[in-house]
């Protein structure tokens, strides 16, 4: 297996980068949010690769954190999940998301990429709650995603504060994410006004 590429990029397109490792490139099929966020060509990188080998087909796809480089092959041991699709996820979900939605039951937070129906967002909700639930993504403690999975175990303020988000229009795991990282002794309009000053951020 290719774990990773240093190198120089020799050229990037909207969903693809090609690394010059040794006198050899290699293109990269990759989420455009990773693609868009590389230098230009010429630039050194590193990306975290996973190689796929089918009877038809040998594909390379890179990504710019072990954290996606994870996620992606999670994602695509789900039945009906293709490398494609594991790519059009992580283009509008980052691995804590992917890891809280699922944790969460939250399936309507995949609906958003391109390629995933009800049916296969449940499917994927479903198979992999298990594998997050051993604490897959860095970053979200599984006390967070313990309290987001079970409602009657968060705080009254942090259950409050999540709703009022999903009220305004944020989906469930966008919304327990930002009330988890903030203390949960805080009033709930301190802990709304935070939760929202930190998404704002984040887009």
């Amino acid at each position: 297996m290719i774990y990773s590429l240093t190198g120089k990029i020799l050229k990037k397109g909207l969903n693809m980068v090609v690394v010059s490792c040794g006198g050899v490139g290699y293109c990269a099929q990759c989420p455009a949010s990773v693609a868009a966020s590389l230098p230009g060509a010429g630039k050194e990188t590193t990306l975290y690769t996973v190689l796929s080998v089918t009877e038809n087909d040998v594909s390379l796809y890179g990504f710019a954190t072990e954290q996606q480089q994870a996620c992606f092959e999670m994602l695509t041991s789900v039945s009906g999940v293709g490398p494609k699709v594991g790519l059009a996820i992580l283009d509008v979900m980052d691995p804590d998301r992917v890891a809280l939605a699922i944790s969460a039951g939250d399936h309507k937070a995949f609906k958003a990429a391109s390629g995933v129906g009800p049916k296969l967002a449940q499917r994927i909700t479903l198979e992999l709650k298990d594998k997050v639930a051993k604490g897959f993504v860095e970053g979200v403690s599984l006390e967070d995603l313990s309290a987001v999975s079970s409602p009657a175990a968060s705080n009254q303020a942090g259950a409050q504060a999540t709703a009022a988000l999903v009220s305004l229009g944020y989906s469930p795991s966008e919304a327990a994410l930002a009330v988890a990282k903030i203390d949960p002794a805080l009033p709930v309009e301190e802990i709304i006004k935070l939760a929202l000053r930190g998404m704002a951020g984040r887009r």
